[in-house]
């Protein structure tokens, strides 16, 4: 008798995906009807969209019943988007979130799952560094030095030993996401560093697996000076606030709202907005 799949709750986080998540949403949620039971579903949230996002989502809801959508009208951020989805943890045994631009296929996320049970790893981390890594579609070289100059950062502050903490492909169990969700806080690209760390922190077991993995056109993120300047903040951030300073500073937390206001990023969460609509 073979054991029973497992429930799986997977997160989507869109911001202005109206030409590209439709096949997205198609693809996953073959799959999962295919391989999974009815406990798992896929959940779009959906961050300050300004497009046809919505409409998209809606027309897949139609057609296929595990899917359905968070809304919050005004942009709160990747990250942001990704911790109130995350809020849903208690829905699935495993919890995890892909781009909407398909750069993961769904064959290698449920890879992720299937390598976290085998493991017994809380949380199973998609790499495209490692050498057993597939990459179909290679990240133009500006993307690419960027990306290893970060990890650089991201080691040096946190010394988790993860190549690739920014691939959008995680999955977590259940048990981990809800001992660890107090502490996530930063709503930008640097959201997986905080994850990871959180999870690393609280005694967590994190592996990083090959994964196949894809560049795609169109992204929203560009990786220019603001961008940059933006994510070494986040990080200094989430190394002081697991350090014994961090209450010292409380008198110019104002000038941390002031920068992330300046740089045009979203600030770390401080509440947690109800979403407008959600199926």
């Amino acid at each position: 008798m073979t054991d029973p799949a497992p429930s799986i709750l997977l997160l989507i986080p869109a911001y202005n995906e109206e030409h590209r998540i439709g096949p997205v949403l198609d693809s996953y949620a073959r799959v999962f009807s295919e391989r999974l039971g009815p406990g798992s579903s896929i959940v779009v949230v959906l961050n300050g969209c300004r497009d046809a996002t919505l409409s998209v989502v809606e027309l897949a809801e139609s057609r296929f019943p595990c899917i359905s959508h968070l809304e919050f009208r005004d942009p709160i951020g990747k990250g942001g988007a990704l911790i109130e989805g995350l809020r849903l943890a208690p829905r699935a045994e495993f919890i995890g979130y892909v781009d909407a631009d398909g750069a993961t296929p769904p064959e290698s996320f449920l890879d992720l799952v299937a390598q976290s049970i085998g493991s017994g790893a809380d949380c199973a981390v998609g790499s495209r560094w490692l050498p057993d890594s597939k990459i179909t579609h290679v990240q133009p070289g500006k993307r690419r030095f960027a990306s290893r100059l970060f990890n650089l950062f991201v080691e040096a502050f946190f010394n988790m030993g993860i190549a690739d903490t920014q691939c959008g492909a995680k999955v977590v169990k259940r048990k981990a996401i809800e001992s660890i969700h107090g502490r996530l806080e930063l709503a930008d690209l640097a959201f997986d560093v905080n994850l990871l760390y959180s999870l690393v922190r609280g005694g967590f077991k994190v592996l990083e697996v090959p994964t196949v993995w894809e560049d795609k056109l169109g992204s929203h993120v560009v990786f220019d000076f603001r961008t940059s300047l933006n994510m070494l903040l986040s990080l200094v951030r989430l190394r002081l606030v697991y350090s014994p300073f961090y209450g010292w500073l409380r008198p110019i937390r104002p000038l941390e709202g002031w920068l992330y206001t300046k740089l045009r990023a979203p600030a770390p969460r401080s509440h947690h907005p109800a979403p407008l609509s959600r199926r």
